[in-house]
């Protein structure tokens, strides 16, 4: 097939998409057309169906897998699809795993690194809550080992969340020998299970969208939820590390304004925080430039809140 992110101006296209979504929208002379965006593994590609009730175009909805005939355009400096002809694609005419965005490390061999991780932790009241999510719970682990770590900005594909959960643990394994104040086992346990809500706050793929739960509450409030809820089954889980764990997810956004119902208040939360902004960042421009081959200004990023460009190769 050809991906979306081959595409340039003058391609034919007549091949199978996933419609991420699809809404109608009128001209400024009146006339219905068709928003739609098309996703593969790739990325995602704005088109147009400029006659939605000629009969050359079916029946279709958001989600749906269609066959499209069609021109690839520039707009604004971006691909944009004109479609000329389109059909819902049946059964067995796609594969979905050609439509979704994964991650680029293998999703065995990252899950092998999670639970060697949960075993390195000696605590064994830690150790036992880890393994509770991440070795014994089969409906968690297999929405964890799928799910993304954001809707947008970074990590947004299927296994997302588990790669930054391990980039994350690895960032705060450093700190504890760096600073080895740090209570090494809490800090871990923590980074494991910090963004553990996001299994509820965004809906599987190919939505890949916030629950209705996800809104009401956020990852942050859902995650410290879950921790409580499996440590009610482990006999005589100390109540002050609950709490010190609980606080740590809690704060691990760092700032009220950023969505921490708590700001960090152990040296623990503190370096939670830093190791999740710091991956989070660096992978959002890692995605950003991924694509890039020149040094031209990409304009002002909101997450980022910079204007950013690629280094010069070769100084």
């Amino acid at each position: 097939m050809r991906y979306l992110k081959e595409l340039k101006e003058g391609d034919k296209l007549s091949d199978i998409y996933l419609c991420k979504q699809v809404t109608s929208a009128v001209t400024k002379n009146g006339k219905e057309y068709l928003n739609v965006t098309l996703q593969d593994k790739t990325g995602t590609a704005d088109a147009k169906v400029w006659e939605p009730s000629s009969s050359g175009i079916g029946d279709f909805d958001s989600l749906d897998y269609i066959y499209i005939v069609g021109d690839a355009l520039i707009f604004n400096n971006q691909i944009q699809v004109s479609i000329k002809r389109l059909r819902r694609a049946a059964d067995g005419e796609y594969d979905e795993a050609d439509y979704l965005p994964v991650s680029p490390r293998d999703n065995d061999e990252m899950y092998r690194e999670l639970l060697a991780v949960c075993r390195n932790v000696k605590n064994p009241f830690l150790q036992e809550l880890l393994l509770s999510f991440f070795e014994k719970d089969a409906d968690f682990i297999s929405i964890f080992r799928k799910s993304s770590a954001a809707k947008l900005v970074h990590h947004g594909f299927v296994g997302g969340l588990m790669q930054h959960t391990l980039a994350v643990t690895a960032l705060c394994e450093y700190y504890t020998k760096a600073y080895p104040l740090l209570n090494h086992d809490l800090l871990i346990s923590a980074a494991m299970l910090h963004d553990i809500g996001k299994t509820r706050e965004l809906s599987s793929f190919p939505q890949n969208d916030y629950t209705d739960e996800g809104q009401l509450l956020g990852h942050i409030v859902m995650g410290s939820e879950m921790i409580a809820d499996h440590i009610r089954e482990i006999p005589g889980f100390p109540e002050k590390l609950k709490h010190e764990l609980q606080h740590c997810i809690l704060a691990h956004h760092g700032q009220l304004e950023f969505g921490s119902p708590k700001v960090p208040e152990l040296i623990e939360a503190m370096a939670l925080n830093l190791a999740d902004n710091t991956d989070a960042k660096l992978e959002t421009l890692t995605e950003l430039l991924g694509e890039v081959t020149d040094t031209r200004w990409l304009g002002y990023n909101r997450f980022l809140d910079a204007n950013i460009r690629k280094t010069t190769d070769g100084i």
